[in-house]
């Protein structure tokens, strides 16, 4: 390749082929975001031992412990998302990792159900701070033809991460005792820190939308492209986006986002609303209408599978179409959500709708969490995925707290979860809205479409 004198970031990662960098990086990513879904399930898993142990009357006694992570989680996306945007997206995903494996191992110390309140929640920060800068840095470094696939299989690390605990906690916790969720899930990411501080890149765009070290943007350009040669003096430049020299919470409203920022908020806040009444309540309510643990369980396991299949499928049409398909997933998420508390008379129906539900509801999620890190540029993208997830956990936290009150009434297990329809028809119409707006303003591409034309 010739040399240049002024070489457009943008242009050359979205006109190159895909790599070995680009694979190691979403590798490497996969296995940062597993810790965290990891970290994300284990306490639950250890909730039968602490009621053993500590002599509590139930496992209701340890709910607080359980939300009080997502609590975290609704300080900490915004807040690292503020660091990923000001230092950089390597800084802020070591330090949520630091955050959450120094607080997660102390609750191995843990005696009282107030003292793992207190731990969960501040590991929650970190748990919420890698979340919006791994996505960005993953956003950062994929061509926009692939950009939400990338960051969806990166993602699926989560999925797979929130299943280890259930082997742990199966095979070694009763031997090795309760501590050992902790254990792992606390010296996991302080390790995994490490690795991040010597292997993972910092954002190629961060770098030169920052105006950082000249000498490190010229060798990642030459990983990203090993035929490029790189002539002394280069001025490296973004022009396909506006850069914002600060943040104020007002750039998220900015630029033709002034409408598109707050639907982002309600589909985390309806989807994530019904995916935690689902999954969390769902092997606790089904033993209640006569469906044999181990089926409940088996029923969970199909949810998470059909979700990472779901999510894996919409990336590529994300990708393609826009939003246009998370409409089609919201719409489609109402008839079979409904259906589950009517599929508990057969065991196969029952199997086959929660894997559909997990296709559409977690399938949402993860195509939801692309668009929040493909909808805003470089200067501000931490900060707007951050504040999208902060303000989804009000989500998180509401679905279980609603679905325990309406257990309470004693309803029907299929009125239960009829209930779901409101949030999800909110969801349905404001994707709806968000694409035709997406549509308007960004000429109907795909999500990477967003950075080619915000400069206009």
């Amino acid at each position: 390749m010739a040399q240049e004198k002024t070489l457009d970031i943008s242009k050359l990662i979205d006109e190159r082929p895909m790599n070995a960098f680009n694979a190691s990086l979403v590798i490497l990513s996969f296995f940062v975001i597993l810790i965290d879904g990891y970290d994300i399930a284990a306490v639950a898993y250890a909730g039968p031992f602490l009621v053993k142990e500590w002599g509590l009357t139930s496992m209701a006694a340890l709910s607080l412990a359980f939300s009080a992570g997502l609590v975290g989680i609704l300080f900490g996306a915004p807040l690292f998302g503020f660091v990923g945007d000001r230092y950089g997206r390597k800084k802020a995903i070591i330090a949520s990792c630091l955050t959450f494996g120094v607080f997660t191992l102390a609750a191995v110390k843990a005696g009282s159900v107030p003292a793992l309140v207190v731990l969960r929640f501040f590991a929650g920060f970190g748990i919420g701070g890698l979340l919006p800068n791994i996505i960005a840095l993953n956003a950062e470094f994929a061509p926009k033809r692939v950009r939400a696939t990338m960051i969806i299989i990166m993602f699926t690390g989560i999925t797979f991460g929130g299943a280890v605990p259930w082997a742990v906690s199966y095979w070694l916790a009763p031997q090795y005792g309760w501590q050992l969720l902790f254990w792992v899930g606390g010296i996991a990411p302080l390790a995994i820190s490490i690795v991040a501080h010597l292997w993972l890149p910092e954002s190629l765009k961060f770098l030169v939308v920052k105006a950082k070290d000249q000498v490190e943007v010229a060798r990642l350009a030459r990983q990203l492209s090993p035929s490029l040669n790189v002539a002394p003096g280069t001025t490296f430049v973004i022009r396909d986006e506006h850069n914002y020299a600060g943040f104020s919470p007002k750039l998220l409203f900015a630029d033709g986002l002034q409408f598109l920022t707050p639907l982002l908020w309600v589909l985390f806040v309806c989807n994530l609303m019904v995916f935690y009444f689902t999954s969390q309540w769902l092997p606790t309510v089904l033993p209640s209408v006569g469906v044999p643990r181990e089926t409940g369980a088996g029923a969970l396991a199909l949810f998470q599978l059909g979700g990472t299949i779901g999510g894996l499928i919409l990336s590529r049409q994300l990708d393609r179409k826009g939003l246009a398909p998370v409409v089609i997933l919201f719409a489609l998420s109402m008839p079979i959500v409904a259906a589950i508390g009517y599929s508990v008379v057969s065991v196969p129906i029952l199997m086959i709708v929660a894997f559909l539900a997990g296709f559409c509801l977690l399938g949402l999620q993860f195509g939801i969490n692309a668009t929040s890190a493909m909808l805003y540029p470089t200067s501000i993208r931490s900060n707007g995925s951050g504040w999208a997830f902060g303000v989804g956990r009000f989500g998180s936290i509401a679905g279980p707290i609603i679905a325990g009150f309406l257990l309470d009434m004693h309803l029907p297990l299929h009125q239960v979860f009829l209930v779901l329809l409101f949030p999800l028809a909110i969801g349905t119409v404001a994707s709806f809205i968000m694409a035709r707006l997406y549509y308007e303003r960004f000429q109907g591409h795909g999500l990477g479409q967003r950075e080619a034309l915000s400069g206009d």
